[in-house]
This record gives structure tokens, C-alpha cells and sequence, in this order.
């Protein structure tokens, strides 16, 4: 039997964030049928379609925000999800990270910390970069400090590349290929990982040794080049070796998600250099359908890759330990 799944990289949009991101990104949304109403709403349609995916419980994060919102839109943007939530006909089956305005680190960390103490929210999930900017400068370190003084974590989601970075996608092709390129076709995925390596390269993890640290899509590639980057990593200190080398750091700071990668070949890899306490279930609703989540889930327990106990890992054990959650066994 299926054990009770929670998911983890599941967005939404609020009014406040959904009128900062600009109409040309409000447009590209609407283009797809139906996706700016899922993503606009908490309601019964969203716990119908959890219900279709047997998601007990769905952590509810702010979208892709370009640029970065400010520190009011956030504010007010969080404040409407929370009130969100707690109108719906079964709260207990959500809950959330926060959106931050995260081109001001000192604003981030004082939002973080407003969101948890005060909103109950279980972490943030914020764009991989502000303006193409990743975020291993010690600037950050107010932010990173917060989310260690909180035990929170932080989701770093992929974001559509700045203009600098988008030029590199183009070439001898129609422009909505190297925009794809530039985005899910590739470009997010590998992007995120690098950030998670200047991170690590920038003594981040040295200086904040409890920073917990997600990434979605199986991993964002780390895992297929985790043996290659570790043994490069190694040349990187030329200041000074750091103080865990980069596979302790991925053993002990790092957490993935399955979100939006249905194939089992991903997830074999993973398994040979990923500790299974590590692994979360996520879908990436509603780019993503619960349907073909569960569909994945299910083959997954037929594989035999995962004892009984491993599947409820990855189904929701653990991330309910990191968030310090507790789905709903019963619907």
C-alpha cells in the first residue's frame, strides 16, 4: 500500500507576488491553460487534485518571483498565504515556506525570521539568483545565520536566467528553443547546482555548519558529477582547505527532492552516493500533476530499489523530520 506522500516544491502565487512579477512573466503563465488559476488558488480544487496524487500533506511555496520582490511584496504576500491556509476547509494539510526579497539579504533574514516565529512557516523558497547574482558573498551571511538561529531550511529553486545569462542559451534555432534551453529544458537544473558549489567553495558551509540546504529535480545534476566535483573540490583552497570536504558537506547540509523527474534511472544514480535519509518526494504542482507523481511513486515501490521502510523515508519520514511536520494518515 502507497504510504502517505508530502511534497515539498508545490507553488502558488499571492496577489502581492503575483502583481510583482511583471505582465510579460503574468502573460507567459497565462498562456498555459488553467495554470494562473491553480496557481492562484489554496481552495477545494487544490485539495482534490492532492487527494488524486495522495498527498497528505503539501508544503505551499511562492512560484518563480524575476528580479527579486521587494520586502513589502513579500510581507504582504506571505501574510495573505498564511490567512490562505487557515481558511481552508483542512488546514492540517498544509503548510509553508516563505517567499523573500532576496536581492537585500538583511530584508531576507528579518522576513525569514517574521514568517517562522510569527507565521509558523517551515523554511523559505527562494529564487536561485537575484539578477544573475548567486549568493555566496558574505553578504548573505545574515541570511544563512537566521535560517541556522531558526533550524530552518532554505529551497534553493531554479529561476528563468537574467538577460547576461540567457545569451549563452541562444543560437541557430528559433528563440523559444534557447529559452527553453535556458529554463527547464536545462539551464535551471545545472545552475542551481553551481550555486551549491560556490557556496561550498566560498567557506559558506565552513562558517554555518547547520545550514540546511534543499534542491529539487533529483539533485539538480550534483549527483552525477558529486565523485568528479568532490576531487576537484579539493583544489579550490588555495586560502585554506575547508573544514568538511564537499561530500561530508553533501552528506551533512543538503537534502533533495524528486520534484518533476519521473524516471527511476535519475533516482538509481542518486541511490549510489545519496544517503536515503536525505531523499524527499516532491511533485512540482502545478507545473507538475499529482497524477504523474503518484504514478512515478507507485513504480518506484515496484522496482524494488527501496525496502518498505525507505519508501515512507522518501514518501514523508523524511521530510517531516527536517520541517518538523506531521501528515495527516487518514483522509
Amino acid at each position: 500500500m502507497t504510504p502517505p506522500l508530502l511534497a515539498l516544491e508545490e507553488h502558488y502565487y499571492s496577489t502581492a507576488i503575483f502583481n510583482s512579477i511583471g505582465e510579460t512573466f503574468q502573460r507567459t503563465l497565462q498562456g498555459v491553460p488553467g495554470l494562473a488559476d491553480q496557481l492562484r488558488s489554496l481552495g477545494d480544487g487544490r485539495l482534490e487534485a492532492m487527494n488524486r496524487g495522495s498527498i497528505s500533506l503539501q508544503v505551499v511555496s511562492h512560484a518563480f518571483t524575476p528580479g527579486g520582490p521587494s520586502a513589502e511584496a513579500c510581507r504582504a504576500g506571505n501574510d495573505e498565504l498564511a490567512a490562505e491556509i487557515a481558511q481552508i476547509s483542512d488546514p492540517q494539510r498544509f503548510a509553508a515556506f516563505t517567499v523573500l526579497p532576496v536581492a537585500d539579504p538583511a530584508a531576507s533574514a528579518a522576513e525569514l525570521d517574521r514568517s517562522v516565529s510569527e507565521l509558523g512557516f517551515v523554511g523559505a523558497l527562494i529564487d536561485n539568483h537575484a539578477d544573475g547574482k548567486h549568493f555566496d558573498s558574505p553578504h548573505y551571511d545574515v541570511l544563512w545565520a537566521k535560517a541556522c538561529e531558526l533550524d530552518v531550511p532554505i529551497y534553493l529553486h531554479p529561476t528563468w536566467p537574467s538577460a547576461r545569462m540567457a545569451e549563452s542559451f541562444m543560437g541557430s534555432y528559433p528563440i523559444p528553443v534557447g529559452i527553453s534551453l535556458g529554463g527547464p529544458g536545462w539551464g535551471w537544473h545545472p545552475d542551481v547546482g553551481l550555486h551549491v558549489l560556490k557556496l561550498f567553495a566560498a567557506g559558506v558551509f565552513d562558517r554555518f555548519p547547520r545550514l540546511k540546504i534543499i534542491v529539487g529535480h533529483m539533485g539538480e545534476m550534483l549527483p552525477y558529477m558529486l565523485e568528479r566535483a568532490s576531487d576537484m573540490s579539493t583544489r579550490w583552497g588555495g586560502w585554506g582547505p575547508r573544514d568538511r570536504p564537499l561530500r561530508q558537506v553533501w552528506d551533512e547540509n543538503i537534502w533533495i527532492t524528486t520534484s518533476g523527474s519521473w524516471s527511476l534511472a535519475p533516482l538509481k544514480c542518486i541511490l549510489h552516493n545519496t544517503k536515503v535519509e536525505r531523499i524527499m518526494y516532491s511533485v512540482d504542482y502545478p507545473f507538475e500533476s499529482n497524477e504523474r507523481g503518484l504514478e512515478w511513486f507507485k513504480e518506484l515501490e515496484g522496482s524494488g530499489l527501496l525496502t518498505e521502510e525507505q519508501l515512507e523515508m522518501v514518501a514523508y519520514r523524511n521530510a517531516e523530520d527536517l520541517l518538523k511536520v506531521h501528515v495527516k494518515r487518514e483522509q
